[in-house]
């Protein structure tokens, strides 16, 4: 205890000297416990000497733009898929939502039945391949083809034999060498040889061989004489197969199917309070799911209600050349039901939320800048702005979303 008191009253002691005397050599202070007045002064001078920055941690020269404003040339506007196009006047249309089944629109599908019985000796195109008009879709080994062929071949060797015959008999006949009739004998034949040629032409036409086939028959093996080619009656893509290798297919049975999907019906069930806005040839607006949405028109309305729903079936026709919607897929169709006229009409890809406003990014000299606006009425393809922009203000009305995205990466940065 005696000890702690007496270092205590050194330490002060020492204090009291170094203010009353600062000269005192710092070996001195050393010993009597006081601060060297070079390290105070060091650590009195530290705060000044922080390093210089912008209060995020940046070091020296790192620069960000304001915020709210992003920085792009054209070419990135261009590479980024962002379009521009200048805020104008539309109409708000209001609709009403109908149920629909997307599927094949039946004048753009095939259906390919064996004409007769048979083996299926080769199959060339499998489910879901896209064929063209005229592709060989598989090949029947038949016995009833074989007789058809060879009675048509045999046709048409004595049909060339009866006009040797009666051109031989011609000459004669007007030489006065033979008799009239051996003339007409011969012409009668000739005739009835044309005959049996015809309806074996007709017989093989009605078996699905083509005129170029018929007219290949005379230099095919005698091995070949019993294959029947099933063809694509339609380019489309095969959207059903019953051929099995090996298996025998009956007359008339449905061996492919052919579907032209590039145009799709929508298949709709309008009930009786929508009936009075559904007319034939009208536009519609389909949306599918996520993003996807097309327009179509009604092709066909029925007349007669459902005795069951009391609804109505309705046809709408799409395109889909790119493929993207499915046979089979539901899907939801719009019908107009009033319209309005707005100043300021932006789509929906433009209005973007942030921090749960609705902004707009608008373009600027540099690039984009964040602007808050105030949407009023809306419908399915965008909305309307009642305060924040005016006519002929340029903004991002596609892939708006990638600035939102470039917004919240350069706010995090700065959140460090």
């Amino acid at each position: 205890m005696l000890r702690m008191t007496l270092l205590a009253g050194a330490a002060i002691g020492g204090l009291a000297l170094s203010v009353a005397y600062p000269s005192i050599p710092e070996t001195a202070r050393s010993l009597l416990g006081m601060q060297s007045t070079a390290t105070g002064a060091a650590r009195a001078a530290a705060p000044a000497a922080a390093p210089k920055g912008d209060g995020h941690g940046h070091a020296e020269g790192e620069e960000h733009g304001e915020e709210g404003r992003i920085k792009m040339t054209a070419e990135q506007v261009e590479a980024a898929g962002i379009r521009v196009a200048a805020v104008q006047g539309g109409v708000l249309v209001t609709r009403a939502a109908v149920p629909g089944v997307l599927a094949a629109s039946q004048d753009r599908q095939a259906r390919v039945t064996a004409r007769l019985g048979g083996i299926v000796a080769e199959v060339r195109k499998t489910l879901g391949e896209e064929v063209a008009r005229g592709d060989i879709l598989a090949v029947l080994e038949s016995r009833e083809v074989a007789d058809a062929k060879g009675e048509f071949m045999a046709a048409t060797r004595a049909a060339a034999l009866a006009e040797t015959t009666l051109a031989r008999e011609t000459r004669l006949w007007r030489q006065k060498i033979s008799a009239e009739q051996e003339f007409l004998q011969a012409r009668t034949a000739a005739e009835e040889a044309r005959i049996k040629v015809d309806l074996g032409r007709a017989r093989l036409a009605a078996l699905g061989l083509s005129d170029a086939e018929v007219a290949a028959l005379a230099r095919q093996p005698a091995a070949t004489l019993r294959r029947l080619e099933l063809r694509a009656p339609m380019a489309g893509r095969v959207t059903a197969r019953n051929a099995v290798l090996g298996a025998s297919v009956a007359a008339d049975a449905e061996v492919f199917a052919v579907a032209d999907l590039s145009v799709l019906w929508v298949e709709l069930t309008i009930p009786p309070r929508d009936l009075p806005m559904a007319r034939q040839g009208q536009t519609v607006l389909v949306t599918g799911e996520g993003e996807a949405r097309t327009e179509g028109k009604i092709v066909f309305l029925s007349p007669v209600l459902d005795p069951e729903t009391r609804s109505a079936r309705a046809v709408a026709e799409i395109a889909n050349p790119e493929g993207v919607w499915r046979a089979g897929g539901f899907v939801t169709a719009h019908l107009s039901t009033a319209e309005q006229q707005v100043d300021a009409l932006v789509p929906r890809d433009a209005v973007q939320e942030v921090e749960g406003k609705k902004v707009v990014f608008v373009r600027n000299e540099e690039g984009f800048e964040l602007r808050e606006v105030e949407t009023g009425r809306e419908d399915a393809n965008g909305y309307e702005v009642i305060f924040g922009l005016d006519q002929g203000t340029e903004i991002a009305v596609a892939n708006a979303f990638s600035l939102r995205a470039e917004l919240s990466k350069s706010e995090a940065g700065h959140a460090h």
